[in-house]
Parts: structure tokens; sequence; C-alpha cells
């Protein structure tokens, strides 16, 4: 019996979307592997957990962690404060631990992903094909989300830039189809309400904000105007009830601070590595995109997609980094799901020419997964898989150390394993701090809450106001001159320069020590190290 190529077309569609289905769950096997380790891990793995969860503190302490920065502790948060309150039912089951934050931002890109496959399930309902290639696109979506190496390496840190993202997009499905007949109308309240969460989880948010009340102005002039006039009383109510009860200090530390210069070439070169690293999702966004803006009418998914990109041109910031794209990966999944969706539903009538079109995007799917490669290349299971994808001799280079992790975005801070010498090193810092006979001076706030002492400063934040003119570093320059720190604990030295000066002058390195891919510094005050010559 001859088999024709056309009745081998749907087989063939099938086995490809099976094929892209478990290579993006095998993703998400990584992913999950490393969220796991970094719930264990105790200490900061990126810089500025530990204040996050330590903002989460003080808010359960009854107290706002926008204050004076001229003054001891010298510490103030530069955020908004959802994504801490989000923490605070999880402190009674751990404790100060960054765990705590960390499930929080983990489970946010989650339900990022389901919301993205939603979406775009709504829109291929009505594709004429066998149930697993009608939810296999939708979720081809959601964990190309996750597959993203941005997305995979700051998933699971305690940093609220995702749970951002997760209200954005909540917002953006939400609000999508609010003219919808099958849509109830409280759906654009609902978005506004996720619009709200978003911008006081992160002030970035606002570019979403822009595209959703644009896009309800494109569709309904008076609920557009309804919609931002009534967004922006109650935001700007909220932003100055808290100005109010912080005297002012939540303008200074959440805008002011916020000021910083900017580097067109940290732009460039974060915008090429999300080219290069996303380049059929993208392709598919664009093309939609173009269809929608000269033959269709706009989405509120298009219109979202345009002004993500413009939110991750802003990050050449001074304290930006790749995070700033996240917003637009998750906006290029939703809209690379969608043009799926309408490539295969334009053939619906014509099975033939359905399921070319179904292997065509099974087929696209899986090329872009080759795009976004990232494994540790240790173990049991990950040294013959590096060996069999040929990058088990492409390591990443720390600082101090080599990780035994590939990314194909190039060099990153993020996304390798802990290992056990990285445990030995952080319980050495540790000890430094516990056996201190002052407050420690740390760059990283876990040491501090782990040992049961106060978390002083926020370095960014301190050099913020301070290259902005809002910082007076007399008091902690004199308390530094006093030597009144038991112990500094440096990593990359994010101070305002005076602090700098006056440590070099007061205090000396005693230890240097590698972790995490990064050496620390241990500094000890003279008076102390004289006493220990005595």
């Amino acid at each position: 019996m001859t088999v024709t190529l056309p009745k081998l077309l749907k087989p063939t569609a099938t086995l490809l979307t099976v094929l892209a289905l478990l290579v993006f769950a095998g993703y998400l096997a990584v992913y999950l592997i490393y969220a796991a380790a970094l719930f264990r891990w105790p200490y900061d793995y990126d810089q500025g957990e530990g204040f996050e969860l330590y903002d989460a503190i003080l808010y359960s302490q009854g107290e706002w962690p926008y204050r004076d920065n001229d003054t001891f502790p010298f510490y103030a948060s530069n955020y908004p404060p959802l994504f801490h309150l989000l923490i605070l039912p999880l402190l009674p089951l751990f404790g100060p631990r960054l765990i705590a934050g960390r499930l929080v931002s983990f489970t946010a890109t989650l339900v990022t992903a389901g919301a993205i496959a939603f979406a775009v399930r709504r829109e291929s309902k009505d594709i004429t094909a066998p149930s697993l290639l009608r939810w296999g696109l939708p979720t081809l979506a959601g964990l190309a989300f996750l597959s993203s190496n941005i997305v995979y390496q700051v998933g699971p840190l305690c940093r609220l830039h995702t749970t951002m993202v997760m209200f954005e997009t909540l917002a953006v499905v939400a609000i999508a189809g609010f003219q919808h007949p099958c849509h109830p109308p409280r759906n654009l309240l609902l978005g506004l309400f996720f619009l709200l969460c978003a911008g006081y989880t992160k002030q970035l948010a606002i570019f979403t904000a822009a595209a959703a009340l644009g896009f309800v102005f494109l569709r309904d002039v008076r609920k557009g105007i309804l919609s931002g006039l009534g967004l922006a009383v109650v935001a700007g109510g909220l932003f100055l009830l808290i100005d109010r009860a912080t005297n002012g200090q939540w303008m200074l530390n959440a805008i002011h601070a916020n000021v910083n210069e900017f580097d067109y070439r940290q732009t460039l070169a974060l915008l090429g590595q999300w080219l290069r690293l996303h380049p059929i999702l993208l392709l598919l966004a664009g093309g939609l995109l173009v269809y929608e803006l000269f033959w269709d009418r706009l989405s509120a998914y298009a219109v979202w997609f345009v002004f993500a990109i413009g939110m991750g041109l802003l990050s050449g910031k001074w304290g930006a980094g790749p995070t700033y794209f996240i917003t637009a990966i998750a906006a290029a999944c939703v809209m690379a799901g969608r043009a799926s969706a309408h490539l295969v539903g334009a053939h619906r009538n014509a099975p033939q020419r359905r399921d070319l079109s179904l292997l065509l995007v099974a087929a696209l799917f899986l090329l872009q997964a080759t795009f976004t490669l990232h494994l540790p290349t240790t173990g049991p299971v990950f040294t013959p898989l590096a060996r069999a994808l040929g990058v088990a001799d492409r390591p990443v280079q720390g600082d101090c150390v080599t990780f035994a992790y590939y990314d194909s975005g190039g060099y990153t801070q993020l996304g390798h394993l802990l290992t056990a010498d990285d445990y030995q090193a952080g319980e050495r810092i540790l000890a430094y701090v516990r056996h201190s006979d002052g407050p420690a001076f740390s760059e990283e706030a876990a040491f501090s809450l782990l040992a049961g002492r106060p978390v002083v400063t926020n370095p960014t934040q301190l050099l913020n106001l301070y290259k902005n003119g809002l910082l007076d570093t007399s008091e902690i320059v004199r308390r530094i001159e006093a030597e009144e720190f038991g112990v500094v604990v440096f990593r990359a030295q994010f101070y305002p320069q005076p602090v700098l000066e006056a440590i070099g002058q007061h205090y000396r390195p005693v230890e240097h020590m590698c972790m995490n891919g990064f050496y620390y510094h241990i500094l000890l005050p003279h008076r102390l190290l004289e006493d220990v010559k005595r």
C-alpha cells in the first residue's frame, strides 16, 4: 500500500508538535532544578535580593522602608510596596529567609506562562485539528516564555520584576477582549486593577499601562478616557497617601533616586542579545503586528508588544539590565502564539494546508528552542546531554571560577547551580558577621539577616541618591571613621566615593574568597587588628 504525502502531513505535524512539547518540557525541567537549588541557597544569589526581603520584614513590623538615608541605618527602598507585601504571609513559615521572596517570584513566572497560554487558547479554540494540536500551540507559547534565558535566570530570585510582568500580562489578557460579547464587562475593571497592581510592584509598568489604556481609547474613546482618569485618581491617591505617611521619603526614594545616567551602548548590547535569543518568536510577533496594522485591527497584544519594546530600550540605565526585556518576551510569546493560531485557522476548510501549517508552526517552535539553549553541564543527566549537544566544553566564566553551566546568551552572572565551595564560602562570611563586635557594613543583606544583625545601608540606593545630589554622607562617614562597624563585606563596592574612601582609610582587607562566581572582600577595623597584634 502506498502512503501519499498528504496523508503523512497530519501524523508528521502531530509528531513534531509532541517533539516540540518535549523539548520545551525539558527547558521547564531545567528551570525547576535551578529554582529548587535557589530555594535551598540561604544567601544573596543576585545582589539586592536581601534588601527586597528586608523590606517585607519592615512591613511585618509595621514600618515603612522609605526612610531618611542620611541617618543610621542609612537604609531605604526604591521600589513600590506590593511585592514585599506579597511576601508577608510566607514569613511566618520561613522566617527571614530568601526562599519566601523567591517562591513569590517563581510562582509569578508560572502564572505568566499560564496567562500567555490562556490568551493563545482563546484565539485558537476554533482551530479544526486534533485536541493535542489545539492545546499544543497555547502550551508551546506559555513554555516558550519560561524557556527564555532571561526569564530562567531571574525567575526564581527574590526580585520583584517578574511579579510586575505577571500583573502586566494578566492586565492585558483581561482588557484585550473588553468589547467582546462573550467576555464579561468586568474584565475592563479587572484589567485596570491588575495595572494598578503592576505599577505598585515596579514603576516600569507605566509602559504597559499606557499600552492598555491606549488600546481601550482606540476602541472606545469614552471608556478610554474614563479608565485613564479612574486609574490616575486611584494610583495618584495612593501615591500621595504613602508620601504623606513617610514624610516625603516615598517621593525621594521611589522617584528621584531612580533618575540614573543612560548608556546607549548598553541598550544596544542588550537589545542585540534579546534579538539573538528570540528570533522566531519575534518573527512571528512582528509578522502579526504588520498584518494587524495594514489588514486588520490592532489588538491589545500588538499595542503592548510595541510599548514593551520601548520599555526594553530603557535597559541602558545604570542599574538596569536584560530583565527590562521580560515584558517584551511575554508580549512576543502571546503574539507568536496568536500568529500561529491565525496561520492554522486561515486554512480550516482546507485540511491539507491546515496540516502543513501545523507542521510549519511546530518546526518553527523547535527552531526557536535551539536559540535559547541553557543547562548545567555536570551531573549524571546533564554531562551526557551537554556532550551530545556539543556544549560540555563551553562553560561560562565568572569573576573567580568557571561555572559548570552553558548559556547561549553568553556571559551571565546568573543561571548556574551552587557548589559545595559556595556553601563553605557563605558560611565563612557569615561567621565574620556573627562574631563582629558591631553592626556589619555588608553590601548584601542576607548575611546580616541570618546573623540577627541590623541591616545597614542599601548601597545602590545610596549611590543613586549621591549621584543626584540628594545624599549627605557626613554621618555615615563619621561612623566609619569611628570604626563603629565590626566588619565590612564588599562584593561590587557600589557605594558613594566618600564612603569608599573612608572605609579604605579605616578598614583593612583580611580575606578574599570566591562565592557564587564573585570575589567577596572581608575588611576589619584598624583598632581590631591592632588589638590582635598586641
